[in-house]
């Protein structure tokens, strides 16, 4: 008869999260267990649809003449991405990313407390390093992003009975190692298969 091997403590759900962002240059904190300090800057309270991490892949297959499957395939392609919607629109880390805004531009005028700015019709590069994190009970899994950019921002609904939120994609580049994404996991060891 075989054996089924199963270990629930080694899913993960999505129970908690944050993230965080800082300039580019900024160090990955040491452990996902480790609070970051600055230069990291919290992102706040993120939607209930959590964090998506996506893979887009292209690949490039090569069939041989007198054959009908490839034996040869290629990535021509591989973009990693992160996906959430930032709740907190009036925290400043998070009007900076939004708005592709230094945050000392956003600090508010001293005699009004009026905070203004302007959008630009030209805007410019703006990576930043990114750590997210990922919590189920014991278990947390960190994504550090060294040089990461805010590619999509999607419509602001302002209405009643709807939290107003930026939801952005953020699309991870590669360091000077080649690099897009860094993982630091604390997870439980994954115990010995028993099966002969």
């Amino acid at each position: 008869m075989v054996n089924i091997t199963r270990a629930a403590d080694l899913t993960v759900i999505g129970a908690n999260g944050g993230g965080w962002v800082a300039p580019v240059g900024s160090s990955s904190p040491a452990s996902p267990l480790e609070q970051p300090v600055a230069p990291w800057e919290p992102l706040g309270a993120i939607s209930d649809d959590g964090l998506v991490y996506g893979f887009d892949e292209d690949s490039q297959s090569f069939t041989p003449w007198g054959l009908t499957s490839p034996f040869r395939t290629t990535i021509t392609q591989s973009v990693r991405t992160f996906q959430l919607t930032l709740w907190e629109t009036s925290r400043v880390a998070v009007q900076s990313v939004m708005y592709r805004m230094d945050a000392a531009d956003l600090a508010p005028d001293s005699g009004t407390g009026i905070t203004s700015f302007a959008e630009t019709a030209s805007p410019v590069p703006d990576r930043r390093a990114w750590w997210f994190l990922v919590m189920d009970g014991d278990t947390a899994k960190g994504f550090y992003v060294p040089q990461g950019e805010v590619s999509d921002r999607s419509d602001v609904t302002f209405k009643q009975d709807e939290m107003s939120g930026y939801q952005i994609t953020v699309t991870a580049y590669p360091d000077d190692a080649g690099n897009t994404v860094y993982h630091l996991d604390s997870v439980p060891e994954t115990p010995a298969y028993t099966g002969s």
